[in-house]
C-alpha cells in the first residue's frame, strides 16, 4: 500500500491506520461528523465573510446552496414555504 499522506512518516501513517481499523464503529461515527460540523462552520464563515449583511436565514440559505447545490437546495427550501 503506498503512502496517503506526504507529510506523515510511513510507519507513523500506518500506526494511524491500524488505530483506525481497531477503532470501534460509533467512534468512527463519531469523528465523521465532527469533521462535518468543522466543514460546515468553515463554509458558514466564508459566507459571512462574503456576506456580511447576511441574515442567519439568508446564510443558511447559501450554506445549502454549497452543500445540496442550488437545484436541491431550491427545492427543500420552496417546498418548506
Amino acid at each position: 500500500m503506498g503512502a496517503y499522506y506526504s507529510d506523515t512518516h510511513h510507519k507513523i501513517e500506518q500506526m494511524q491506520i491500524e488505530l483506525i481499523r481497531k477503532m470501534p464503529s460509533w467512534k468512527k461515527f463519531a469523528a465523521v461528523d465532527d469533521l462535518n460540523e468543522t466543514v460546515k462552520t468553515f463554509a458558514m464563515s466564508g459566507i459571512k465573510q462574503r456576506h456580511p449583511g447576511a441574515s442567519a436565514e439568508q446564510v443558511q440559505r447559501m450554506l445549502a446552496d454549497i452543500m445540496l447545490g442550488p437545484e436541491l437546495a431550491r427545492k427543500v427550501y420552496d417546498h418548506a414555504r
